[in-house]
């Protein structure tokens, strides 16, 4: 079957169509276009030049027979609109479309006790040259033997594959910083409303905060549970309302915003009585009253650098581990912190 050119009536441009038009052999144009090394740059350029002039497409299906890969990455993630998780998902997508493979998604629901096992068998099944965990709740060992690299947003699961990959683990240091913030402005303590327990990142959250108390010979008040929800968070404020408080970090934004608006319903002034850090740094956590002061989730460059490791695991098998970076770690101070100042009677 023949179909229609540039030129009218003939067959697709081939691979050996480019090589003629480019002054190259075949193989030149293959390593370009499976983006291997030793091609110089003007050759480069002079390979996809001819390949656009005369409308060439390579074949992704021949490709992957080819070199044993098909350039897809595929992501297991939680199915929630939850600010962090989607935001991570984003900047996931971006980093892979940059490193020029395509993406597979599979999502998964929470409580599900074979969504991780599931998606992860399911990409498997699409021939994905790596995977991407970025599931935050720890769903218990998995009985699963992965044949290709994974990167590990967060904790590893219990599972055996060739490279194992961890990045973006930053929430504990974050969330260090944001209860240091409080104790620097002279609070005696920090108390935490905490996010669920099954999830990493609330582990690592409250795991931050304990730390940082500890270092500064704090008292370690109860942690008070939620649920990401601002609804959770306007609960907890109405217990820590009636308590002896001047500090707290929530370990969302949403659950701080609720915290607050229970504190203002119990005549507590925020910063004045109360300070209040949240995390994440939300677009609406700017334009709350007061402004809310939050630490800030630098998604895309934990993605970026993430997906870098995961790329030269799968390009270079043999070759030893890139060392991972670190990604920014910034507070954003506003209005909703103050310095501590005892108030008479």
């Amino acid at each position: 079957m023949t179909r229609s050119g540039r030129g009218g009536n003939s067959s697709a441009p081939s691979s050996k169509d480019v090589a003629l038009a480019a002054g190259v052999s075949q193989k030149t144009v293959s390593r370009v276009f499976n983006n291997e090394q030793y091609v110089s740059a003007d050759v480069r350029q002079r390979v996809l030049a001819a390949a656009e002039e005369i409308g060439y497409r390579p074949n992704n299906a021949a490709r992957a027979l080819a070199s044993g890969r098909t350039r897809s990455i595929g992501v297991v993630t939680l199915g929630t609109g939850l600010y962090g998780p989607a935001s991570l998902l984003v900047g996931i997508e971006r980093a892979v479309q940059n490193a020029g493979y395509a993406l597979r998604v599979v999502s998964t629901l929470e409580g599900d006790p074979s969504g991780v096992a599931g998606a992860v068998e399911s990409l498997l099944e699409q021939g994905v040259d790596g995977i991407v965990i970025s599931e935050p709740i720890d769903e218990g060992p998995l009985a699963l033997q992965v044949d290709v690299p994974v990167l590990v947003f967060g904790a590893p699961p219990s599972f055996t594959a060739p490279r194992l990959i961890t990045a973006g683990v930053i929430s504990e240091e974050l969330a260090r910083i944001a209860t240091d913030h409080l104790l620097d402005l002279g609070h005696e303590t920090v108390h935490h409303i905490a996010g669920p327990r099954r999830w990493y990142a609330a582990r690592d959250r409250a795991e931050g905060w304990r730390k940082a108390l500890r270092a500064r010979g704090a008292v370690e008040p109860p942690v008070v549970d939620g649920d990401w929800s601002a609804s959770s968070g306007y609960a907890a404020g109405r217990v820590l309302a009636a308590g002896d408080v001047t500090a707290v970090f929530a370990a969302n934004d949403d659950m701080a915003i609720g915290l607050i608006r229970a504190l203002l319903e119990a005549g507590r002034r925020v910063p004045e009585d109360v300070s209040v850090v949240g995390f994440d740094d939300t677009p609406i956590s700017a334009y709350v009253t007061p402004p809310l002061t939050t630490v800030r989730q630098p998604f895309d460059p934990m993605a970026t650098a993430g997906l870098r490791l995961l790329v030269h695991a799968i390009e270079q098998p043999q070759a030893a581990d890139l060392e991972p970076e670190t990604p920014p770690l910034e507070l954003v101070v506003r209005a909703s912190t103050a310095r501590f100042a005892v108030h008479p009677g």
